[in-house]
């Protein structure tokens, strides 16, 4: 089995997570992992997510570790390095107190996963990632080459654990075989439930943890938007947009705007009849099914995070879960098992 990294108790319990695992012959890390873990994509300015403002984002990751929220993910192709030298800058001093995940993209060959970690580290300013994950499957190098170069990493401390993002079932299944594999990132919302149908659980029965990004869908999830006119093209890039008139969609579909729109107005009522806030309703939600190790919420300043990690403090009613889960129940089948949010055909499976 995979290391185990986040407490299998759940959430509801609030209990303290241990502590990571460490490679033989290294020192573990000494950062309990937060379950809900603060992603670093929007903290840089780009075309999807807008200007912003360095102040800002630091307050943001300030915020966090004052919330509880220890636990950073990150990646190279965010902002082309811009993300990893911010928390390399923000946390360097405290890197005792903190778990920070980064990514390797292809090409996955041996010297690509060395060079890509080598310089990851150099940006974060540390001499280990507690966890290193390939970011997306490649299809143009064997998947053993790749197990092995981490394998290495991991043997020289360079990294602590392993995981994989977007990995659907064939892919998982091949990566668990030849490495331990302790978590896989995945799209996973009130908006977008694929998982549910084979990944969770897979997940389940290898004792692989899931990550969950897009968590808030992008800002679907947190009650600013009525229509699909109101979302930024940036964000409106997903299958549940329709493709006409918007550049930026790669998957070419007509979308499901009216469904998705239809269970965020549910989602809504639930959570004004709750009292609670739906971005914290909704983070809540993922962190009530066991198979989940962490959620990955994004704040762009001081009052989002704080906002965002209200969640460590509301444990949801099963009545409650039970509602939320109901709102998006036709969004989730008329999209069915689709795990890759922005493409077609797929880049997961």
């Amino acid at each position: 089995m995979a290391e185990e990294i986040f407490s299998n108790s759940a959430h509801n319990s609030t209990p303290a997570p241990p502590q990571a695992a460490a490679p033989e012959g290294g020192a573990a890390s000494q950062a309990p992992v937060a379950p809900v873990t603060l992603g670093t994509w929007s903290l840089i300015s780009d075309a999807n997510w807008g200007e912003q403002k360095r102040a800002d984002s630091v307050a943001a990751i300030e915020t966090c570790i004052e919330e509880g929220i220890n636990s950073f993910d990150t990646a190279p192709m965010y902002g082309a390095g811009a993300s990893e030298t911010l928390l390399g800058e923000v946390l360097e001093n405290r890197r005792e107190r903190v778990f920070i995940a980064s990514k390797v993209m292809a090409p996955l060959t041996a010297a690509g996963v060395r060079a890509s970690c080598e310089g990851s580290l150099r940006r974060l300013r540390t001499d280990h990632i507690d966890l290193y994950q390939i970011h997306w499957p490649d299809r143009n190098t064997p998947t053993g080459e790749t197990a092995e170069a981490l394998l290495k990493l991991k043997e020289e401390g360079k990294i602590r654990a392993i995981g994989v993002c977007n990995f659907g079932p064939r892919d998982l299944r091949e990566a668990a075989r030849l490495m331990p594999v302790a978590t896989d990132q995945m799209p996973y919302s009130l908006l977008w439930r694929g998982v549910e149908f084979e990944v969770l659980p897979l997940c389940r029965s290898l004792g692989i943890r899931l990550m969950t990004y897009s968590s808030l869908m992008q800002g679907l999830l947190t009650g600013k938007f009525a229509s699909a006119a109101d979302v930024p093209e940036g964000r409106a890039r997903t299958r549940h947009f329709s493709a006409r008139g918007r550049p930026k969609i790669k998957h070419g579909g007509a979308g499901h705007e009216q469904a998705t729109f239809a269970a965020i107005r549910r989602i809504n009522e639930v959570c004004a009849e709750e009292g609670i806030a739906v971005s914290v309703a909704s983070l809540a939600v993922l962190l009530a099914e066991p198979v989940v190790g962490t959620v990955i919420m994004g704040a762009r300043n001081a009052a989002q995070a704080r906002e965002n990690a209200r969640v460590l403090r509301t444990p949801l009613r099963g009545e409650t879960i039970r509602r939320l889960l109901a709102a998006g129940e036709e969004l989730k089948h008329k999209i069915g098992n689709e795990l890759d949010p922005w493409m077609t055909p797929s880049r997961v499976r």
